[in-house]
C-alpha cells in the first residue's frame, strides 16, 4: 500500500520535530522517520537558549530576532499539550577575575548586548551555594528547554496519528521522479528533507556540506542548598531542573568520539561545577551526543543544488533551540510560498564545495 505525503522527513530531533510541526500545522501531510535513538543531541542536550555565549561574551547570531520567536514557539507547544516545555530564567554570568569584570563593564559602554543585560554586579551577590567574588552579569530573555519532553510529547502524537515512523531512512532506497520522491516502494512524497543532525555527514546527498560534528557530554547532579533560581555560567552552564536537581555541561570533544559517555568527561564536568559552588554535589546521571556543528556557526537550510525535491535543515550546533522554531518557519516560508532564505543561513553559500558529477 503507498502512502502519498507532501513532505518526507528524515529525522525528528528538534530541527526536523518542530519543522514537520510547522508543515502540519499549515495544513499539509508530513510523514517523518526517526530511529529513535536515545543518544541524539537532542536527547541530550539540557536546552538552554543563552542570548550571550562564549569566553567573548558575544552577542549570540540573530539573538533578538530568534529568541522571542522560539519562546512563543514553546508556549504554544505548552498549550497543545498541557504540559510545561520552556523556562524563562535569569542567567548569572560569574566573573572569573578582576580584569573580567573590567573587560565586560568597559565594553558595557557601547551597549553590545542591547536589552539582553539586565546589569552586573561588581561585588559578590550572595546567591546560596555560588562561588562569586568578583560578581557577574545578569542576563535576561533566555531559560531552557526541556527537550527529551517536548520530543517524546511530539512523537507520542505521531505514533498514535500515524505520521511518525520509528525506522531507519535508507538513502539508497530512495528514487527521485519529476513529480516528487518515491522510497521503498511504500511512499511517494512531494520534497523530501534531511534532518538527521550530525549523521548527515554520512548521507550520499548531503556529505560535502561542511558539518563537523562535535561531541558533547552533560552531568545530572544533586545539589541541595545551590541557588536554584536562575542559571549559572562559567566555564559550564548550570541548569535547574527542580528539586535541588541540576543539569551541568557542557563538553566539546572533536573525532574521533568515544562510544557514549567517559570518564574523562565526567571529572571535566565535576571539575568546573566545583569552580561555581563549594557545596557537595552527587552525580545521578550523565550522557554523551553528538552536535551537528557548522564551521562558521551558522544554520544550513535550503534546497540541494542539483536535486529539486530534495533539502536540508540542520547544522545548528549547540544553538538547537533557540534556532529551530525560527529556521522551521524559515524554510517552511521557502518551501510552500519561495520565499527567500536569509543568506547566511542557506547551505549555498557553500555550494561551491559540492564535487561535480556527484548527487
Amino acid at each position: 500500500m503507498m502512502t502519498d505525503c507532501d513532505f518526507l522527513v528524515v529525522g525528528h530531533g528538534i530541527a526536523g520535530a518542530t519543522l514537520a510541526y510547522v508543515l502540519r500545522e499549515r495544513g499539509h501531510r508530513v510523514l517523518v522517520y526517526d530511529p529513535g535513538q536515545e543518544s541524539s543531541a537532542s536527547n541530550v542536550a539540557a536546552g538552554l537558549m543563552n542570548p550571550v555565549a562564549g569566553k567573548r561574551f558575544a552577542l549570540t547570531w540573530q539573538a533578538a530576532e530568534l529568541l522571542p520567536f522560539a519562546a512563543a514557539f514553546y508556549r504554544e507547544l505548552e498549550q497543545r499539550y498541557q504540559q510545561s516545555f520552556f523556562t524563562e530564567t535569569p542567567i548569572f554570568k560569574i566573573f572569573a577575575s578582576v580584569e573580567e569584570q573590567n573587560a565586560m563593564l568597559a565594553r558595557s559602554a557601547d551597549n553590545p548586548w542591547g536589552d539582553f543585560v539586565a546589569g552586573f554586579d561588581t561585588t559578590d551577590p550572595g546567591l546560596p551555594g555560588v562561588n562569586a567574588p568578583f560578581g557577574g552579569a545578569w542576563l535576561r530573555h533566555g531559560g531552557h528547554v526541556a527537550v527529551r519532553e517536548l520530543l517524546a510529547a511530539l512523537a507520542a502524537e505521531g505514533t498514535r496519528d500515524g505520521w511518525l515512523r520509528r525506522e531507519t531512512f535508507d538513502w539508497n532506497q530512495l528514487v527521485f521522479e519529476p513529480a516528487g520522491a518515491e522510497y521503498a516502494g511504500q511512499v511517494r512524497a512531494r520534497h523530501v528533507i534531511c534532518c538527521e543532525g550530525a549523521a548527515a555527514v554520512r548521507n550520499p546527498y548531503f556529505n560535502w556540506l561542511p558539518l563537523t560534528p562535535n561531541q558533547g557530554e552533560v552531568l545530572d547532579v544533586q545539589c541541595p542548598g545551590l541557588s536554584p533560581d536562575q542559571v549559572l555560567n562559567r566555564g559550564a552552564y548550570v541548569v535547574p531542573v527542580g528539586a535541588g536537581r541540576f543539569r551541568v555541561g557542557a563538553t566539546y570533544r572533536w573525532p574521533p568520539f568515544a562510544d557514549g559517555p567517559t570518564a574523562v568527561g565526567r571529572e571535566e564536568l565535576a571539575a568546573r561545577l566545583t569552580v561555581v559552588t563549594d557545596l557537595p554535589f552527587a552525580v545521578t546521571g550523565q550522557r554523551a551526543g553528538v552536535r551537528p556543528a557548522v564551521r562558521d556557526r551558522r544554520p544550513l537550510l535550503g534546497p540541494h543544488p542539483t536535486v529539486p525535491a530534495l533539502s536540508f535543515c540542520g547544522g545548528y550546533g549547540s544553538k538547537g533551540v533557540m534556532l529551530a522554531p525560527r529556521m522551521a518557519m524559515l524554510l517552511a516560508d521557502f518551501l510552500i510560498n519561495q520565499a527567500e532564505l536569509w543568506p547566511d543561513a542557506s547551505l549555498q553559500r557553500y555550494q561551491a564545495l559540492q564535487p561535480a558529477g556527484v548527487h
